[in-house]
């Protein structure tokens, strides 16, 4: 006579959801789709002892079964992304991201964090009556679901969870969506108490754990990247950001800043004039789209050896020289100054591109001031578009890196540190900027662009042969194309920016 089974009771929380609608739908347990129950349950466990009660139906790759007579669901398991979560939980990010070598020192000690894992497991309590490939659960293993006067408890098969315990067949427990999470949690990982949050159901049919996977996985539409961009600000105070910069997190939140920045700023020519939320309509540029400029410009990291050019805020100036001791503030003023200057120049600026603009801008009844160029700001200017935006960033970022000795840019020096939405200390900069060399050379690249034909592929009245020609501004070859024609059109000039135009594409070939 076989020993009665001890439980171990795990209290739970029995939720609802099914609709008087749902139960027309056809359900097929021929096709996998059986009617599942109405109930699913909430409750946390040890991630150790979860795992060790858990199989995983994999999607195979050899063989030849058709793809739809493969009934497993995950997909391969990804050893090292497991890996990296067993790190993060260890002690959060970005320690986890940082090399082996770096994780033994002392010196990153402060960038540890707690690695919270607060987005639930979800599995599939299997019944004695699922059959899966290796059989079915042994019945002295078999987990149920117990609901005593109101009280739901999950039955385990012992009294007591040990590191040594091992089902007769096939595991009672299967993964719908938490593989790696789980498998981050190595037998030889110290990780006693830590507990997880677990969705389950009970006896659903292989079908509808597909399906579920799916709809957790892939159907979600992902956030406009614009707005979770404008969640950043609340990361600003956290001093670990600037400790990581070699860190996308740390690039994206600084871009992002910055980008604030000229959109709140009185003085920039970007004052509320950056789509800041992604949405649609809008003529402006988006937030994510600037974030992603300046990460591409002037927040790029320095990319090693045989690297010409890096970005100024974010490398070495020079292979051996140091980062750009400039503030937050500081960073901000440059970039709004630098377009200042650009709008000055073309809103003096009289060429045929410029005042064709302007007069189709009037026969639309356009009110033109000084402050709404439409040379600058119209729907025909290339200076309003994704491409617009990167190309004059590039230009700056890249003629200031490879002069940045002659600017004397290191001894600019403010008092205050403070953010880029600072708007007092952004005021400040901006007014002893106009001291620095650097503010010469901005309005030198200012005054030379501004007689580039800034015109779209889309503007009125242009000639079909240079609408073909600006066409190669359009999509993302478009960014490479429009940096190298505007240093072209600078390469001529007779002064820093001439000779600064030469050293970043070198010099004419004979």
């Amino acid at each position: 006579m076989s020993e009665k089974v001890q439980h171990r009771h795990i209290p739970a929380l029995k939720v609802k959801q099914w609709l008087p609608g749902w139960d027309r739908i056809e359900f097929s347990p021929k096709h996998h789709r059986a009617k599942p129950s109405p109930h699913f349950y909430l409750f946390s466990l040890s991630a150790q002892e979860l795992r060790s009660l858990c199989g995983i139906a994999r999607r195979q790759v050899s063989g030849v079964l058709p793809r739809a007579a493969d009934l497993g669901i995950q997909r391969q398991h990804d050893p090292e992304r497991s890996a990296e979560i067993s790190r993060f939980v260890e002690f959060g990010y970005p320690w986890s991201t940082l090399s082996e070598a770096k994780r033994k020192t002392a010196e990153f000690n402060d960038l540890r964090k707690p690695g919270w894992l607060p987005t639930a497991i979800v599995i599939n309590i299997l019944r004695e009556t699922d059959e899966r490939p290796g059989g079915k659960v042994a019945e002295g293993d078999l987990i149920t679901v117990q609901n005593d006067e109101g009280n739901c408890t999950i039955a385990l098969p012992y009294a007591k969870w040990s590191r040594t315990w091992r089902p007769s067949n096939v595991l009672p427990l299967e993964v719908i969506d938490g593989q790696h999470r789980l498998w981050a949690f190595e037998e030889d990982f110290n990780a006693a108490g830590f507990e997880v949050p677990v969705v389950a159901f009970s006896g659903l049919d292989v079908s509808w754990q597909a399906y579920l996977f799916w709809t957790i996985n892939i159907k979600p539409k992902r956030i406009n990247p614009s707005l979770a961009f404008d969640l950043y600000p609340l990361l600003r105070a956290e001093d670990w950001l600037d400790r990581a910069e070699g860190h996308p997190i740390y690039r994206e939140t600084r871009s992002q800043e910055l980008t604030e920045a000229l959109w709140s700023h009185p003085d920039s020519p970007w004052y509320d004039r950056i789509n800041m939320l992604g949405e649609r309509p809008s003529n402006w540029v988006t937030q994510s789209a600037w974030i992603k400029s300046l990460m591409a410009t002037l927040v790029r990291p320095w990319e090693g050896r045989g690297a010409k050019i890096g970005g100024l805020f974010g490398s070495r100036l020079g292979e051996d020289g140091e980062v750009l001791g400039w503030s937050r503030a500081q960073q901000a003023a440059f970039l709004i100054f630098a377009w200042q200057k650009l709008y000055k120049a073309i809103r003096d600026v009289e060429n045929p591109w410029a005042v064709d603009l302007r007069e189709d801008a009037k026969r639309h009844g356009v009110f033109i001031t000084k402050s709404e160029d439409p040379a600058f700001y119209g729907n025909g200017s290339l200076i309003v578009t994704d491409q617009g935006v990167r190309g004059f960033l590039h230009v700056v970022n890249d003629l200031c890196f490879v002069m940045a000795p002659n600017l004397k840019l290191n001894t600019w020096r403010l008092a205050k540190k403070a953010s880029a939405t600072d708007t007092g200390a952004v005021t400040e900069a901006l007014k002893t900027i106009t001291k620095e060399p650097v503010a010469a050379f901005l309005e030198s690249i200012g005054n030379g662009l501004a007689p580039f034909d800034w015109r779209t592929s889309a503007a009125p009245n242009i000639s079909e042969d240079l609408r073909r020609q600006k066409l190669v501004f359009r999509g993302s070859s478009g960014y490479k194309e429009l940096r190298a024609q505007l240093l072209e059109h600078l390469r001529p000039r007779d002064d820093d920016v001439g000779k600064a135009v030469e050293r970043a594409q070198g010099p004419i070939p004979p």
